[in-house]
């Protein structure tokens, strides 16, 4: 419940902040849960969130200088400490979140958007395909690249998708040579256009 001192600032109901955002009410709830975003709920059990919080998401950098910001999501731990420990020799400037599934992703992708999502498509929850539909229809999430690392198929993805055109698909076990190249790439790329802006 908001304060006195608070009584000046603009709250808005969780529909319009999901709008403002391009996101789900399910991933603004659980954005408000996780506390990327801030707000309270009312005696009534709804809830209200700070415009102010929403703004400060909207307005947040997307790169930090030459540093490429990477979010992985894969649910077998293993793989998760394979990735950490290969990217961690690169000489290459990252900032590398790892979570287990779709849904935590959502809320990262809410709360930051990062330069390069790498994804597994089989995961509980929500999947990879979902949460690939999600973030292609969020205007907010379009200087994001993704890739996708997965066990399944040409075939087996074009019966669940399509994916999208853009989306780079490598096949499992974890093919590092061409991500290390496709990352050093996308970091070329992104310090181009951080220095020229």
């Amino acid at each position: 419940m908001p304060d006195t001192q608070d009584s000046k600032r603009e709250f808005i109901s969780t529909a319009q902040a999901a709008r403002q955002l391009g996101l789900s009410l399910g991933t603004v709830q659980h954005m408000v849960e996780a506390g990327a975003l801030s707000g309270w709920k009312t005696a009534g059990g709804h809830r209200r969130i700070w415009q102010d919080s929403v703004d400060a998401l909207l307005a947040r950098g997307r790169t930090h200088g030459g540093t490429l910001r990477v979010l992985i999501v894969e649910d077998d731990k293993l793989l998760q400490t394979l990735y950490r420990e290969t990217f961690s020799t690169w000489p290459i400037p990252l900032e590398l979140n790892i979570v287990n599934h779709g849904l935590d992703a959502l809320v990262e992708l809410g709360r930051e958007q990062p330069d390069l999502l790498i994804t597994d498509l089989r995961m509980p929850g929500v999947d990879g395909f979902e949460m690939i539909r999600r973030l292609h229809a969020n205007p907010l999430s379009s200087r994001t690249s993704i890739v996708v690392v997965s066990a399944l198929s040409a075939q087996e993805i074009a019966a669940r998708g399509p994916l999208p055109k853009d989306v780079t698909v490598y096949r499992k076990p974890i093919p590092f040579h061409e991500l290390h190249g496709y990352i050093q790439a996308l970091s070329a790329q992104r310090r181009r256009t951080h220095d020229g802006a």
